[in-house]
């Protein structure tokens, strides 16, 4: 058996190009984004339906009602069995917060805030340091969870309409965001800057937020991969959800779970989905979720209680408060790839000047006409 890992920079292309050259792999863990709208949607997986009864639907939903959604498309075809999810969320500077009194506007026993204590920290922490202290990242589409979380969460707008057919950015408060950002002293609308770009600034101190953030930086804070020379650490870094009216925010989840490539033999197929059955929904599927790092999509897995499974993690239960808060998953939107673009460079262009309900809907255009 042989087993590859993918990495984020070039993983698509890797396996786009093994499709065309028909050497797909039997058996891929991955997200809905690419499972069902994209390789499922083209007619490349097996349909997993059949290995999801009544009590696999009931553990799933019990956890999150969007996770078996994201996994199965309109007509019923199953093309990935998740296992493992989590909430994208972002961080703060607890002892930059504290040093400019901004720490009161935060709720630290439930890591939440409102839009108008947001306003108020970004103005305090502006009035102490007198530089950038967050950043709206747009170099590219690398951390863009974070950058739609912000948006979507300060006045409650929506990124896709509930069905996940249509890009909705011109609603009239995701507008209302995009000027309230980019009319906040100590907010930058910043082109040089992806979502590792910034998580690096923050870690040297230069940030006092970071809008890209999740539980894999949380738990290793000192060695999450950016190359940066890190002056914030430890107990300095703070989780926090996205601030929105109520400070109920809407998160941006991830799920990943495993999918087959339909290759035509029956064979391999019933391998696969005994492998998916051990790592999903077995006794040992205790291991696979905390081998991942993540949370379980599901409450028991065969008898197995999966709901405490990380109560001997001090982060990681601390964490666990964040779950509540997980969005739509509509990622699952077509034209997923083509609308990232379209997104970043529509905060570029907003960030240098240009009118931002015009500069929408020419880029929401865009990105809808991709998903058609």
């Amino acid at each position: 058996m042989k087993v590859e890992y993918l990495a984020y920079a070039d993983g698509d292309d890797k396996v786009n190009t093994a499709i065309t050259a028909g050497n797909q792999p039997d058996l891929i863990m991955e997200g809905p984004e690419r499972l069902v709208a994209n390789w499922g949607a083209a007619g490349y997986m097996v349909d997993l339906a059949d290995m999801l009864d009544d009590t696999d639907k009931k553990e799933i939903n019990d956890v999150s009602a969007g996770v078996l959604s994201a996994c199965t498309t309109a007509d019923g075809k199953v093309y990935e069995y998740p296992l493992v999810m989590t909430a994208h969320c972002m961080a703060i500077n607890l002892n930059a917060f504290k040093e400019a009194g901004a720490d009161q506007y935060l709720d630290l026993e439930n890591h939440t805030w409102t839009t108008e204590n947001f306003i108020k920290a970004v103005e305090a922490l502006y009035a102490k340091y007198g530089q950038t202290v967050g950043a709206v990242y747009c170099a590219g589409q690398g951390g863009d969870q974070g950058t739609r979380a912000l948006v979507n969460n300060l006045y409650g707008g929506t990124y896709t309409n509930a069905d996940h057919t249509a890009y909705t950015w011109d609603d009239a408060n995701n507008v209302k965001a995009l000027e309230t950002l980019l009319g906040m002293d100590g907010i930058d609308f910043d082109a040089s800057l992806a979502g590792g770009d910034e998580i690096a600034k923050f870690y040297q101190g230069a940030l006092k937020m970071a809008f890209c953030w999740n539980i894999a930086q949380q738990l290793d804070p000192n060695g999450a991969g950016t190359g940066a020379e890190k002056t914030v650490t430890g107990d300095d870094i703070v989780f926090m959800s996205f601030p929105s009216e109520t400070g109920a925010s809407q998160l941006q989840g991830g799920i990943w779970g495993f999918g087959i490539f339909d290759k035509g033999d029956a064979a391999k197929v019933e391998a696969a989905k005994k492998f998916i059955k051990y790592m999903c929904d077995s006794e040992h599927t205790v291991d696979a979720v905390k081998t991942a790092n993540y949370f379980a999509v599901r409450t028991t897995a065969e008898g197995t209680d999966l709901s405490g499974i990380w109560a001997d993690n001090a982060i990681m239960a601390e964490y666990t408060k964040l779950m509540p808060y997980l969005g739509d998953y509509y990622q699952v939107t077509k034209g997923w790839a083509a609308q990232r673009t379209e997104w970043w460079t529509m905060l570029q262009e907003i960030g240098q000047g240009a009118d931002i309900s015009s500069t929408i809907a020419t880029r929401m255009g865009n990105a809808n006409a991709a998903a058609k």
